[in-house]
């Protein structure tokens, strides 16, 4: 199964746009956005053909949100467990490091996906392999946009600069 991976899109439409588009020519099964969608208007655009989660970021300020995404997707509130195909992922945007540590350090997940520090970050930690797509780009993080894809059959994890 092919998984796209998102973050901290912050309601830039064109990042959003060019991270479904680039999912869609993927052919992804499912994706997976860690966080800080912001507004129901830059959440609408995941209506794909492909599966789509969501959990809570810390600037997701409106309530609405969780609607919309309901609409079309799940919607897994400040974190959530998902099984593609065997393979067990947390789901946690990652304002608490300790939170991340203790998701990574439990032995129940294969993966932990998150996002909050708009860094991509690609490691195995006590087996269980920890994924941040990165965000929006800001100082201090990384300077280009990006988005990325987990095959849960080979465990490739592949980034894409998409902004």
């Amino acid at each position: 199964m092919l998984v796209g991976i998102c973050s901290d899109t912050h309601d830039n439409l064109d990042l959003v746009n060019t991270a479904v588009d680039y999912f869609t020519e993927q052919d992804v099964d499912a994706v997976v956005h860690c966080g800080d969608v912001v507004a129901p208007f830059s959440a609408t655009p995941f209506d794909a053909p492909f599966e789509f989660y969501a959990v809570r970021g810390n600037n997701d300020g409106e309530w609405n949100l969780q609607n919309a995404i309901a609409e079309f997707g799940t919607y897994l509130g400040e974190m959530g467990a998902i099984e593609f195909d065997g393979v067990d992922v947390a789901v946690y945007h990652g304002t608490s490091e300790d939170v991340v540590d203790a998701l990574l350090g439990c032995g129940d997940y294969d993966y932990v996906l998150r996002g909050h520090t708009h860094e991509r970050v690609h490691e195995e930690r006590e087996g269980t392999v920890h994924v941040n797509p990165g965000g929006l780009p800001i100082p201090g993080a990384d300077d280009e946009y990006s988005v990325t894809t987990l095959d849960t059959e080979t465990g490739e994890v592949e980034f894409q600069r998409v902004g």
